[in-house]
């Protein structure tokens, strides 16, 4: 199982210099992926600029938005941000992607967060035209320059519309920040999802955790406050939050004996030597 580690970019005011030193640090310790979690109405950096800062400062470690809100966007624009973040990486990037649960992201006029389900089946098909160098609807040029590829997709989410998603539109699933024992439901599900649609082979499947060790009570402060919205989940996240070696290590064994491909470790604060910290514990 791979390991991988988030960036800051949604620790409250991050301190937006530290992005792509974290990602330089991070691929020099040997994280496999760099994680961003992504949404609008919070002082963060957006998860599109955080992942253009990571590409251009690194050269080797894996992009992944873990989940980006795709339907706070207009379609055609995020396939252009995704196409060229992939680009200048050299290939590097996989999209995370959800439809989104928090109102307040939802500032783009005509993209609220009604019928946001159905905008994202639509939006599906636009990327897949516009990563395949098809026209822009309307101009004869298309938006992404040739040589380009289908940037690869992930679906998180319970419900089963996301299910059906993440098996018909997608390489896999990422669980949300949770105990192994509750990612075990929703990798099954995912893994049923799949074989229904008949896919061969098995979903690529992405555990997430957080982590807080230098300052474990500011880290758990920062996590509590951006999950804020979300009632009872927040206590969940909250009190999973991996505070020493011990609890890490156990994770890491856990997500492993699911079966997952990756867990990737998401930090409470923008302080650089967690990066340190974290690789001597699970690398």
């Amino acid at each position: 199982m791979r390991i991988g580690i988030g960036l800051p970019n949604q620790v409250r005011d991050v301190h937006a210099p530290v992005i792509p030193a974290w990602a330089r640090r991070a691929e020099e310790a040997g994280f496999a992926t760099l994680g961003t979690t992504g949404r609008v109405a919070y002082p963060g950096v957006m998860d599109t600029v955080a992942l253009a800062a990571a590409a251009g400062a690194t050269t080797t470690i894996g992009l992944l938005s873990q989940v980006m809100v795709a339907t706070t966007w207009p379609g055609a624009l995020l396939a252009k941000e995704a196409a060229s973040i992939d680009g200048v990486s050299n290939g590097r990037l996989t999209l995370g992607l959800g439809v989104g649960i928090r109102e307040d992201d939802f500032v783009v006029p005509g993209h609220g967060p009604r019928d946001r389900g159905a905008r994202m089946d639509r939006d599906l098909a636009t990327y897949r035209s516009i990563w395949a160098g098809e026209p822009i609807p309307g101009s004869p040029n298309p938006a992404v320059p040739a040589g380009g590829r289908q940037v690869p997709l992930l679906f998180g989410a319970n419900t089963p519309a996301a299910f059906r998603r993440m098996a018909t539109s997608s390489d896999g699933y990422i669980a949300g920040s949770v105990p192994a024992d509750l990612a075990s439901g929703a990798f099954d599900a995912a893994r049923a999802a799949w074989q229904a649609a008949g896919r061969s082979g098995q979903p690529r499947l992405i555990g997430l955790n957080y982590f807080a060790l230098g300052d474990p009570d500011r880290g758990r402060a920062n996590i509590a406050d951006y999950y804020a919205a979300t009632g009872q989940f927040q206590d969940l996240v909250v009190d999973n939050v991996h505070t020493d070696a011990e609890s890490l290590r156990d994770a890491v064994k856990q997500f492993e004996a699911l079966g997952a491909d990756e867990l990737i470790l998401s930090p409470g604060t923008d302080d650089l030597d967690e990066i340190t910290r974290l690789a001597d514990i699970v690398l």
